[in-house]
């Protein structure tokens, strides 16, 4: 009876230690993550600046409140649901982030050892966000409207070619060598033309966006409406369908996941070609405030912008991806996402 106790009790014991091994391997990125957030707001606090920065305090309290956020957020992961997964799942990413900016505000605000002002520290960037941010936000709506404007032109414009080559052959005699002979070429090659062309350097611009997006939509578009089975056109004909039909009802739809990926490789190619558009031609935009930084040696100004442009390129991905994932919902369970 009292061997039987005993194993009982070593049972238990065995089990609640592989318990706690278990939690404990659960919350040690979490508190890796909390630790290296707090080294950051250490490393901007352990000694005084080699430049004239504002923003250092700042910096630091704001270091300390993520850190204690993710300590919070960690403890009751279990009670926050998804948001709790949500950090567990990024904390490795949090704390390569955090020693990042621990060594970035080292080598830079404390010991300069990356040279001024082409490597400016943490609390640069934020001054520029808190100081320049009128100028800043302007450039960003004037890029947003010229990205906007041109990549809706070249997306239409591209859909309805490629769908036209894909459907007709009549169209595709005249208008694919045409398209061999323009699409290759890089859409920055044209700007001479364009700018001479236009009457103004925005529809210049425009332009060479509408140009650099339109491409790849029209080919994508076009491989997706002439790779359409026959026959689905046999059975929708058998059932009296019209031309019309065909078209709006089976090629397009069944072409949509050629579209996207047109759609995808446009909207890259327009950004590189909105930033070198408003370099050369527009007044106002985040390209323009590049070369306004770096013609000052504002660096901090430039990866200020830089950053910005990031965050807008990979939020347009993103709502295009949820696009996709809205008007192609058929596909899940047929094609892995």
């Amino acid at each position: 009876m009292s061997t039987f106790s005993l194993s009982d009790v070593a049972t238990s014991e065995i089990e609640r230690s592989t318990g706690l091994t278990d939690k404990l391997r659960e919350a040690a990125p979490v508190i890796a993550a909390v630790l290296a957030w707090a080294a950051f707001g250490a490393s901007c606090l352990v000694r005084e600046d080699v430049g004239d920065w504002s923003r250092t305090t700042d910096v630091a309290i704001a270091a300390f409140v993520v850190a204690s956020l993710v300590l919070v957020a960690g403890i009751a992961a279990s009670r926050l649901g998804r948001a709790g997964d949500a950090i567990r799942r990024r904390s490795p990413w949090l704390i390569v982030l955090g020693v990042f900016l621990s060594l970035w505000e080292l080598a830079t605000a404390k010991f300069a050892w990356l040279p001024l002002p082409f490597f400016p520290p943490p609390q640069a960037i934020i001054e520029v966000y808190t100081d320049d941010l009128p100028k800043l936000l302007d450039s960003v709506w004037a890029s947003v409207k010229l990205q906007l404007g041109g990549y809706v032109i070249g997306a239409t414009l591209g859909f309805v070619t490629g769908v036209s080559i894909g459907w007709s052959t009549r169209i595709g005699y005249w208008v694919h060598p045409v398209l061999r002979f323009i699409g290759p070429l890089p859409a920055t090659a044209w700007l001479p033309i364009a700018f001479f062309t236009f009457p103004t350097s925005w529809s210049a611009s425009t332009f060479l966006i509408a140009l650099a997006t339109g491409f790849p939509v029209t080919v994508l578009t076009w491989s997706g409406v002439a790779s359409v089975s026959s026959a689905y056109y046999d059975v929708a004909r058998t059932l009296g369908a019209k031309p019309s039909f065909l078209v709006l009802k089976v090629a397009i739809p069944a072409a949509l996941p050629h579209v996207f990926v047109g759609l995808f490789m446009g909207l890259g190619a327009s950004f590189a070609v909105l930033v070198v558009a408003e370099m050369i031609g527009v007044k106002a935009g985040l390209g323009w405030y590049l070369q306004w930084a770096q013609g000052w040696a504002a660096y901090a100004n430039m990866y200020a912008a830089l950053l910005v442009m990031s965050l807008l390129c990979s939020g347009a991905i993103t709502l295009l991806f949820k696009t996709r994932d809205r008007v192609l919902v058929w596909q899940k369970g047929v094609v892995k996402w």
